[in-house]
């Protein structure tokens, strides 16, 4: 029943700006903590930001200072404001949640099925 879509990936130059939205639906109790991961091609997959229910953020070196994380509980979704980036910053981006059913007393972790972000000229 829960299912996290994401929305926003594309193609961007260098020095560009994107917004990612992943928006959780579908018997959902409550959500706590969120994220956003990326994996590159021969990469392992790495932890880009995360945000708590509280608004708490934590964000990877390499994406300090030119990604944002935030969230808008009343429409169960977390975005992902990329500035300034790099080709470096290419990869698939994976939207994550820790979500409690409606029906569960324990949070159980989802995960989108990932929207391809290219930086390229």
């Amino acid at each position: 029943q829960v299912q996290l879509v994401e929305s926003g990936g594309g193609l961007v130059q260098p020095g560009g700006s994107l917004r990612l939205s992943c928006a959780a639906s579908g018997g959902i109790g409550s959500i706590n903590a969120m994220g956003w991961y990326r994996q590159a091609p021969g990469k392992q997959r790495e932890l880009v930001a995360t945000i708590t229910s509280g608004g708490s953020t934590n964000y990877a070196d390499s994406v300090k200072g030119r990604f944002s994380i935030s969230r808008d509980n009343a429409k169960n979704t977390v975005y992902l404001q990329m500035n300034s980036l790099k080709n470096e910053d290419t990869a698939v981006y994976y939207c994550n949640a820790a979500i409690r059913q409606v029906l569960a007393v324990v949070f159980t972790s989802y995960w989108g099925q990932g929207t391809q972000v290219t930086v390229s000229s």
